[in-house]
């Protein structure tokens, strides 16, 4: 019956008509937008109190903007020609916060195309509103579980001309895993996941089911495994990564974390999808002569014994991340975590000095260490990474004075920004 369901909701997100919006000018089959056009449930528009300068031909601001359309669950081709009276360098951030396009530079009056696909999910479990996901007080009204699609345009004075939002089915990575993988949606948080999206071409898709505090069984015990399971389809991949909540006391045994990872593993495996375990990448812990010491208990080790005795591919982000982090230093890396003084942001009333979790900087040097490891596995979904990013060398990392990506803004809602994004 929920096979039956998942199908027929599938069948539902692509019955939905492509759609092209343009910017203040008539184009056959198309919706003119207007300053006045704001999102409601019944009308895609300009969202989040935010709305850009519309003229014939161009959507621009100074300031950061949103657009969302009211849509079905599923995944959506995403087309849109960038480009304004102005220079501008667009970066475009979806639900809440996946990097999508990075930093396009575009000459006055100039237009540049480009593609990506977006995955839009709700809480019900294939249609059944009895049988949802259990969310956390902070997931409730965020922009990954809404029935919309929110695109966010960012950058200096961001501008688009048209877009062009269509139903898409295509390959799927769905990624389970905690706080260094979810789509961390308050500044200046950031896990790897949610930067992900931003190294594939189109044609496939990121749908991260991560979140904060998870461990490997509560991940299940909250329905976020079967929400993926009823989700997922044969040449689909579930990205595994678990680790820094299940060695903390009374949470998750070496013995049962292991027993769960090869359910995980089978019952994907059932689904005709790929299976791939992700070793959690260190924290900032560091010895008196520039070396990360182990701080997770075995649990890398136990993830790695199952992967060989099940046959089933692994990315060792934990390993890159020690060479990573050792060719930062202990200095350096204190600009790749989270370790930023009092009121470096808005509601940061404390500093920060967290090292477990990762600013945009961390957070996107780990996830070219998970497409490296996607490479050097060989798994069918190098083909569609993007040609513009060479292969890393966790060696040596990007420098950190090069590296910079607009901020998204922070809500009203983040009354203390300095409260690690758990519950």
């Amino acid at each position: 019956m929920n096979q039956f369901l998942a199908l027929f909701f599938l069948v539902c997100a692509s019955a939905v008509p492509a759609q092209t919006f343009v910017c203040d000018k008539s184009q056959p089959g198309a919706t003119t937008l207007t300053p006045a056009s704001i999102y409601s449930q019944a009308a895609p528009g300009f969202d989040l109190n935010t709305a850009p300068e519309v003229t014939p031909g161009s959507c621009s601001s100074d300031k950061p903007f949103f657009f969302s359309i009211a849509l079905p669950e599923g995944s959506y081709r995403i087309s849109v020609t960038l480009g304004g009276a102005q220079p501008s360098t667009t970066t475009v951030w979806a639900e809440a916060r996946r990097l999508m396009l990075e930093k396009i530079a575009i000459q006055a009056n100039g237009s540049v195309k480009r593609q990506f696909d977006v995955n839009v999910r709700v809480p019900s479990i294939a249609g059944d509103p009895s049988h949802t996901v259990h969310l956390k007080p902070r997931e409730i009204g965020n922009l990954d579980w809404d029935n919309k699609l929110t695109l966010e345009f960012n950058g200096d004075h961001p501008a688009f001309r048209e877009l062009r939002i269509e139903p898409v089915h295509e390959t799927t990575i769905y990624l389970a895993g905690d706080s260094t993988v979810v789509d961390q949606d308050v500044e200046p948080w950031a896990a790897w996941g949610q930067m992900l999206p931003r190294f594939f071409r189109s044609g496939v898709v990121v749908a991260n089911h991560a979140e904060s505090g998870e461990t490997i069984r509560s991940f299940v015990g909250e329905q976020r495994f079967a929400k993926v399971m009823s989700l997922i389809q044969p040449r689909d991949y579930l990205f595994i990564q678990f680790a820094h909540n299940d060695q903390k006391p009374n949470a998750v045994p070496l013995d049962d974390y292991k027993k769960l990872l090869v359910d995980y593993i089978e019952k994907t495996r059932a689904k005709g999808a790929t299976p791939v375990l992700v070793t959690s990448m260190n924290r900032r812990t560091f010895d008196a002569d520039g070396k990360i010491t182990d701080s997770l208990a075995g649990y890398p080790d136990a993830m790695r014994a199952v992967a060989a005795q099940q046959h089933a591919a692994l990315i060792d982000l934990n390993t890159m991340s020690k060479t990573l982090f050792e060719a930062m230093g202990p200095e350096g890396t204190l600009k790749a975590f989270m370790h930023y003084p009092a009121n470096s942001f808005p509601n940061q009333t404390e500093a920060i000095n967290d090292n477990t979790h990762f600013n945009k900087y961390g957070a996107y040097e780990l996830a070219r260490c998970v497409v490296h490891g996607i490479r050097r596995d060989k798994l069918s979904l190098r083909k569609s990474l993007s040609k513009d990013v060479p292969d890393f060398n966790p060696a040596v990392p990007d420098p950190v004075d090069d590296f910079s990506l607009p901020a998204t803004p922070i809500p009203p809602k983040a009354e203390n920004v300095t409260k690690i994004p758990q519950t």
